[in-house]
């Protein structure tokens, strides 16, 4: 990277064996990082002499050799396998909550949010009930920025100052929300670096996938090999705009099923 820049990765729930997830289907599994894949990745940071931190941490000093970790939806794999993954290593990380998920089977429950905001993790938003926010009124988007923010804030007992949009939706008018509620900054699900000029209502994050290897991770937090996935997200962006967010899920849902069920086969072939 010519310029210096911090590179935000962002996770949703971790599976292991045994445990149900929260949600089984393909357009979410693909999310889901094995909980042992997320400690060896973890490890492998810390061994090649990375940092951890939290979005206000990585607000204050944007560095090459720092990661920004950010998790999404709020599921109990947070404190179950995140939080002693990241312990273990002494990185910290950002923990986006759906307000409206806290208590719901899979998902944190109010003392287990508690608990990780005690251990030291930043507690940001994820909207109230997760819907796409560029799809709802204002009346709407008040509830899914402040009101989400005032029910987390009452539940730890701390500030909540950041937070990050369902299914990467955004607009100006989502933005304008953000900034009302009082939030510091907004991350969105578009790849990129983030640097000291980046503006803090549009902060990009890596997704890390189910099928992300370690080398391509590695890659990724050095800022190199992202213009693929930038390309492809163009794509689907301008796929989005012109058939809508409920036909555009339906068709990706198609997609996924039919490459899951490909994959399926030919292994078992």
């Amino acid at each position: 990277m010519a310029e210096a820049g911090t590179v935000f990765l962002m996770y949703h729930e971790l599976a292991d064996p045994g445990r149900a997830l929260c949600n089984a289907d393909a357009g979410y599994t693909r999310y889901v990082v094995p909980a042992a894949e997320f400690g060896k990745q973890m490890e492998r940071l810390a061994r090649q002499g990375w940092t951890g931190k939290t979005v206000s941490q990585a607000m204050q000093s944007f560095d090459g050799k720092s990661v920004c970790i950010t998790f999404d939806d709020g599921s109990e794999s947070d404190l179950l396998y995140a939080a002693p993954a990241l312990e273990h290593v002494d990185f910290k990380a950002t923990f986006y909550i759906t307000a409206g998920f806290v208590g719901k089977p899979g998902y944190l429950s109010e003392s287990q949010l508690r608990d990780l905001n005690a251990l030291g993790f930043e507690i940001g938003c994820h909207s109230m009930t997760h819907p796409y926010l560029t799809d709802i009124n204002h009346r709407q988007l008040q509830e899914e920025t402040k009101g989400a923010k005032d029910r987390l804030e009452q539940i730890i007992g701390a500030g909540v100052g950041h937070f990050s949009c369902p299914g990467g939706r955004w607009n100006q008018s989502v933005v304008d929300a953000v900034k009302a509620s009082g939030f510091k900054t907004m991350a969105t699900s578009r790849t990129g670096v983030n640097l000291a000029g980046t503006n803090p209502f549009a902060l990009a994050r890596f997704a890390v996938l189910e099928n992300t290897s370690m080398d391509v991770l590695m890659r990724a937090c050095r800022g190199q090999g992202l213009l693929r996935t930038q390309l492809q997200e163009k794509v689907r962006d301008a796929i989005k705009s012109v058939v809508g967010n409920s036909a555009y899920d339906s068709l990706r849902a198609l997609m996924l099923g039919r490459n899951r069920k490909s994959s399926s086969e030919s292994h078992h072939l």
